[in-house]
């Protein structure tokens, strides 16, 4: 279950997605969010599925790839969609014990599941094609007018830069202990919840000490190279857009535009 959890990744590559600067694909990001969330209707819904699909296609990050990534998501996936189909009041189709299954609850259920598949897969597609600095700095230079009011832009990016870095050193950190662990006799897959929590403590303690003694390293290392934050660095890859930036903008104006003309014309 640790080596499906891809989150925060880069996965080199040379498609016209991986060409995109990085402040257009976080841009992107939003305006398909915000469409995906604003759609209201089969077809409205529909066309957003398309829109993914022709984004993974010109990514050319592979369908399975992204469907591992969903794994650790399926408890949640499968606890949100129960909760709506048993709750969600309209036309009973089916009744167990004190449960009644309604049309709308299995419709509504459906359409979340869907919704957060689809969110989830779009900000996967963000992180495999955009390196974490490259990330950092198009987010940076989008919040960069919020540095007027003394907003501390670059120093909460750079923590997200670590935070997304440190994110699979993390998993394969936790990978090693736990195979130490079960070399050693340790069982985390029998018992009951209790049980399965408890024999997690000697994975935490040993991964907590890993992950202050690296957070210390890489202060260290940070202060040798006399890092002071953003205060008059520069950057060795200047961030331009470019012609396929601009028409990436249109399809993102038209997506947005096409979600709501069909929300309001069905």
């Amino acid at each position: 279950m640790l080596k499906d959890i891809t989150l925060g990744q880069y996965f080199p590559g040379d498609t016209v997605i991986y060409r995109l600067d990085p402040r257009t694909k976080i841009l992107m990001v939003v305006v398909y969010l915000v469409a995906l969330f604003t759609a209201s209707g089969p077809a409205a819904i529909a066309v957003v599925v398309g829109f993914l699909g022709l984004i993974i296609a010109l990514s050319g990050v592979k369908l399975r790839l992204l469907v591992r990534g969903l794994k650790p998501l399926i408890i949640i996936l499968l606890f949100t969609g129960t909760l709506n189909i048993f709750l969600t009041p309209g036309e009973p189709i089916a009744r167990f014990w004190i449960f009644t299954i309604t049309a709308e609850g299995v419709y509504r259920a459906g359409i979340l599941v869907l919704r957060i598949v689809m969110m989830v897969m779009g900000t996967f597609i963000l992180t495999y094609t955009t390196p974490p600095m490259a990330l950092t700095d198009g987010l940076e230079s989008l919040l960069g007018p919020l540095k007027r009011i003394r907003v501390p832009v670059h120093e909460l990016t750079i923590i997200m830069s670590m935070a997304l870095r440190f994110i699979p050193t993390l998993i394969e950190e936790t990978d090693k202990i736990m195979s130490a662990q079960k070399a050693r006799g340790a069982d985390f897959e029998t018992g009951n919840i209790f049980r399965r929590a408890k024999a997690l403590i000697p994975i935490l303690i040993p991964l907590f000490m890993s992950a202050f003694r690296r957070a210390e390293e890489l202060a260290v290392a940070m202060e040798s190279r006399c890092y002071h934050g953003g205060e008059g660095r520069t950057r060795m890859r200047q961030l331009r857009y470019e012609r396929r930036d601009v028409l990436t903008g249109v399809v993102g104006v038209t997506l947005i535009a096409t979600v709501i003309a069909l929300g309001v014309v069905l």
